[in-house]
């Protein structure tokens, strides 16, 4: 069924920052560069923003009129010899926001991007680089002594490491939301369409309304999810003030992309990772929660499935599992002045309702439906009461809370020691972990954009038709959420959710045709490369709150890790001490800053003054709060109404007006997706493009031995994968040598250049080419005599990878044809030898081709 929507593209991907005395010009284009809008920023204010968009869209010559005119009348203006009215600043591909201390405004853009994934032909980039600059000019700025630390201490947040974007792409949201909104019934859209007419003051806003005999598509554009958006101050000022094209929301945490190769068929494996804004620090400065129910080191982690051989979201498969982590919801801190490595945990505030917990857990009711699970991994018996603080309180919260629920919904509870477990020589942790999340998995389901598949009924099986989730029509919903949590969050909640992320990526696989059954073994290619975005996630998402990386890894638990991980475990132990011992202060002031958790104001105390940043972050210490929600009817009663479904993806009124809808021509630039990911109008490289250079389980995971089942779900050996073999010079060399040889390709190039290569191969077909060819002795220049010796190097490859011989017999018409061609091949050869300079090799030809031909078809 076609969908009746489509993302709405951002018309304004590159920037150019023109300058003269008087103001700055930012002067923004799509990718194609035929649309334009123009920001003019007044530089005479010392110490407010004046932005102006006139809301026009230029075309490239009405943007070079409008600039040259811009220079001429500056110049005459300035009347200065050899001065030119109008400079160009910076070029840019985005506006992270605008942000003021105690003297006027800067800007800050972001002047370089890396492409990191890929969803549906929607790009997400890394920031790579940002710019900084100030925006009054020297004649009317007022200089403050302070200005210069603030500034400091603003950019220690390190906008180059781990920030996410995407034009046209919902990050803040996740996969099954973005594509719930696309299906919306088209009735709905036609209303919200027209209301958007009546009540918008944008008079260009409709422009694109182009129905032509109704060949017209709505284009939809949600509201970010704020909280995981971490420049929403930065763009608040500007908000009401400009078109929403200028306005790019970016993520904090972790993306990675892997292509999964199945017999050729390529599958991407995404992992997303959404940092919450909302309470955000470091690790032993931010623990517990806040009093509006937000979380320190609340994460959200995505992990996308799709086919990549078809593209669009209308006819692509594509398939999500949703899980959580974050601290345990209650008021408690670790004091930091005691200098020991495991401070003392302090519960701060009595709090015998169960408030905090109450907002929290309906705050995920509202985002993710039901059932709520809850995976506990501190420790439950200890010699000194210390992690089992957490775990008691916890109990007699969710206890309290699941007395005024509704029976099929209340949170479950689900503790399990894993510290104790993993001491244990009699259990493995991993089977434990694997038995629950089979039973998370099957109570949450998981979201697929297409009926179950045919293969489903052809080869049923029993967890199947045990799964949970919500089943329509147009395939599979995810109902509720997986929420983990240890003392840190970090290392035994890294290794859960990968084990949850193994289950249900079974599942999805199984789901969308890929695999005969659900299940998945470890040290498999597709494990292992799922294993390795897991862990770059965790490694991530550890040195963002704890200052190291991870301590305790997958094969950690599974005991197979090397003797030398040892060392590098206490060294990461001692990293993470050290950070939080003496960086993790200066990092607290910098996000606080950033985030606008902080506003520099005169005549009050600095950041770095004050005692403590308690009472930012809960508001209720500064003001009374409004209104006091009941003790026993917690929850938000339009949410509770639509449970097991998320209220966030109910199709009502109050989510209706989240939606911003345009129609527009089913060729316009800011819906046409195939236009934006193939950019028909660029000149391309394969070296360049993202697809090639990804990591690959044929490349980098499938072992590069004679005859090794190629299949991605094949147990392999612990030592057995593609790194290992081509870990070192000789190998790597030895490998693109055979690669290029079987290819006739010229010698293989230097160092570097082959470890480019090896690292960046040209896609799935080369690939599959430099399987094959490295798996087989290459084909050598020979002569009749050796023809026993080419077959045999033929044929066996063949019988192991595709299970059949060459035929005996082939008929005469086969026979026929294979002659034809074998003549042409003759005919050409010679006339490229006879074209070349007369060389020392033989002057029959360099392969005697009748041979060859024979031995083949005998």
């Amino acid at each position: 069924m076609p969908s009746a929507a489509a993302p709405i593209i951002s018309s304004v991907q590159k920037l150019v920052l023109y300058e003269t005395r008087a103001r700055y010009f930012l002067v923004g284009s799509n990718n194609a560069e035929t649309k334009y809008r123009v920001l003019k920023i007044d530089r005479t204010e010392p110490k407010d923003l004046v932005i102006i968009d006139d809301r026009h869209v230029y075309t490239q010559q009405e943007v070079r009129e409008l600039l040259g005119r811009l220079d001429l009348g500056n110049r005459t203006k300035m009347g200065q010899k050899g001065s030119s009215g109008l400079f160009r600043a910076v070029s840019a591909f985005g506006v992270v926001g605008f942000v003021r201390f105690l003297e006027g405004y800067y800007i800050v853009l972001i002047t370089k991007r890396r492409k990191m994934a890929d969803i549906g032909g929607h790009a997400i980039y890394k920031v790579e680089d940002t710019n900084m600059i100030y925006i009054p000019n020297d004649s009317v700025r007022v200089t403050h002594p302070d200005e210069a630390r603030y500034l400091r201490i603003f950019q220690n947040v390190d906008l180059s490491s781990n920030f996410y974007f995407s034009y046209s792409y919902d990050l803040s949201h996740s996969l099954q939301y973005n594509l719930t909104v696309l299906r919306m019934p088209l009735e709905m859209l036609k209303s919200e369409t027209t209301q958007n007419r009546q009540e918008s003051f944008d008079i260009f806003e409709d422009e694109g309304l182009i129905t032509q005999g109704g060949s017209g598509v709505f284009g939809i554009c949600s509201e970010p999810y704020m909280k995981y958006v971490w420049n929403g101050e930065l763009l608040d000022i500007i908000k009401n003030t400009v078109h929403r094209d200028w306005l790019l929301y970016i993520i904090h945490g972790f993306c990675g992309q892997s292509k999964l190769l199945i017999y050729g068929r390529p599958v991407y494996v995404t992992l997303i990772a959404r940092r919450s804004s909302k309470f955000a620090g470091t690790r032993f400065l931010k623990r517990g929660a806040n009093c509006e129910g937000d979380v320190a080191n609340e994460v959200e982690t995505e992990q996308i499935l799709c086919d990549a051989s078809v593209m669009s979201f209308t006819a692509g498969s594509y398939s999500s599992y949703v899980q959580v982590r974050g601290s345990v919801p209650l008021y408690w801190s670790q004091d930091i002045s005691t200098m020991m490595p495991k401070p003392p945990i302090t519960l701060d505030q009595a709090d015998p309702f169960a408030h905090v917990a109450a907002l929290h857990f309906d705050q995920m009711f509202q985002r993710f439906g039901s059932p709520i699970i809850i995976l506990n991994l501190v420790k439950e018996r200890e010699k000194r009461k210390h992690e089992r603080i957490l775990s008691e309180e916890l109990v007699a919260a969710v206890t309290y809370l699941n007395q005024f629920l509704p029976p099929e919904h209340t949170i479950v509870y689900i503790p399990w020691d894993m510290a104790k477990y993993t001491k244990s020589k009699l259990c493995n942790v991993l089977d434990r972990l694997n038995v629950i999340a089979e039973s998370v998995v099957k109570k949450t389901g998981f979201f697929v954009n297409r009926p179950d598949s045919y293969c489903s009924i052809l080869r049923p099986d029993e967890k199947w038709n045990e799964l949970g989730g919500c089943v329509i029509p147009t395939g599979r919903l995810q109902t509720g959420i997986l929420r983990t949590n240890c003392v840190d969050c970090l290392d035994r909640t890294n290794t859960a959710q990968f084990m949850v992320g193994k289950c249900a990526l079974a599942y999805q696989l199984y789901s969308l045709g890929l695999i005969d059954k659900p299940n998945l073994q470890f040290d498999t290619d597709a494990v292992r490369l799922f294993e390795e975005l897991y862990e770059d996630h965790g490694d991530t998402l550890s040195l963002q709150y704890g200052g190291s990386q991870l301590v305790h890894r997958v094969k950690t638990y599974r005991k197979i890790a090397p003797w030398t991980q040892h060392s590098k475990d206490i060294m990461q132990t001692l990293s993470r001490y050290y950070s939080n011992a003496f960086s993790d202060a200066d990092r607290q002031d910098s996000i606080n800053l950033f985030l606008g958790v902080f506003h520099p104001t005169e005549g009050k105390p600095h950041l770095w003054e004050l005692p403590t940043d308690f009472y930012l972050h809960h508001k209720n210490t500064m003001r009374l709060l409004p209104t006091r929600r009941s003790y026993t009817y917690w929850w938000t009663p339009e949410v509770i109404k639509h449970l097991p479904l998320p209220y966030d993806e109910v199709i009502c009124a109050v989510n209706l007006k989240k939606l911003i809808v345009k129609k527009f021509h089913k060729y316009e630039e800011e819906i046409d997706i195939h236009n934006e990911f193939f950019r028909p109008y660029e000149l391309s490289s394969f070296d360049d493009t993202f697809c090639l250079a990804m990591t690959s389980s044929a490349r980098d995971f499938m072992p590069k031995t004679v005859g090794i089942d190629p299949s991605p779900f094949t147990v392999r050996k612990p030592d057995e994968t593609g790194k290992s073999v081509l870990g070192n010079k000789s190998n790597r060399e030895e490998a693109v040598l055979q690669r290029k040889t079987a290819a006739s390709a010229p010698p293989p190039p230097s160092e570097e250049a082959v470890s480019s290569s090896s690292e960046d191969d040209s896609g799935t077909d080369r690939e599959e080419e430099g399987s094959v060819s490295q798996r087989s002795t290459p084909v050598k220049m020979t002569d009749a005599g050796d023809s026993a010796k080419v077959t045999e190097n033929v044929v066996q490859p063949m019988k192991e990878l595709y299970g059949i011989n060459l035929s005996d017999g082939l008929s005469e018409e086969d026979f026929s044809i294979y002659s034809r061609f074998v003549q042409l091949g003759q005919s050409q050869h010679k006339q490229d030898k006879n074209s070349q300079q007369p060389c020392s090799r033989c002057s029959d030809g360099v392969i005697k081709l009748k041979p060859v031909e024979q031995g083949l078809l005998k």
